[in-house]
């Protein structure tokens, strides 16, 4: 079931330490894509990305750095805690739906490169589940650090430390 998306709602996201943060509006098509370099780039099975038009794109906090991954394109990232962020190529610029603060709002609609795929990852999802109350207590016990899933007017808080 496809949630539908009101286009002109601004999303904002940012980096797992919070110096990297942007509100977006007119968010066009939500995909992932298999190519090797997205991979490599977000460290996973695929890289999940939706595409923003820069018109209605503003980075509130910093900005990415960027690292030229190829001849056509150029990869955003956090320069303190290396969240993948951006994918620059020529028709314009995709944000990395992991760093919305509501990825859910955007559920992928396509694959890229799906030739490119993992040779097993049609069959992820069939993968045992682990239920445990060990793990479930440790998870539990973890305290984040990382910057919560909102705008702020300052990070890293003052505690007064």
């Amino acid at each position: 079931m496809t949630v539908e998306r009101d286009q002109n709602e601004v999303l904002s996201g940012g980096c797992q330490c919070g110096a990297v943060r942007f509100r977006a509006s007119h968010l066009g098509r939500p995909s992932i894509c298999h190519c090797r370099m997205c991979q490599k780039h977000f460290g996973s099975f695929f890289g999940a990305f939706v595409t923003a038009d820069p018109a209605h794109l503003e980075w509130t906090r910093g900005a990415p750095s960027l690292y030229r991954s190829s001849n056509k394109v150029r990869r955003g990232f956090c320069q303190r805690c290396g969240t993948p962020l951006t994918y620059h190529h020529p028709g314009g610029v995709e944000l990395a739906i992991g760093a919305f603060d509501h990825p859910e709002k955007l559920e992928p609609e396509i694959q890229v490169n799906h030739d490119k795929r993992l040779p097993w990852i049609d069959r992820l999802f069939e993968k045992p589940v682990l239920v445990s109350a060990e793990a479930d207590a440790f998870f539990a016990s973890i305290e984040p650090y990382q910057h919560p899933d909102h705008d702020t007017e300052v990070w890293p808080p003052d505690d007064g430390l």
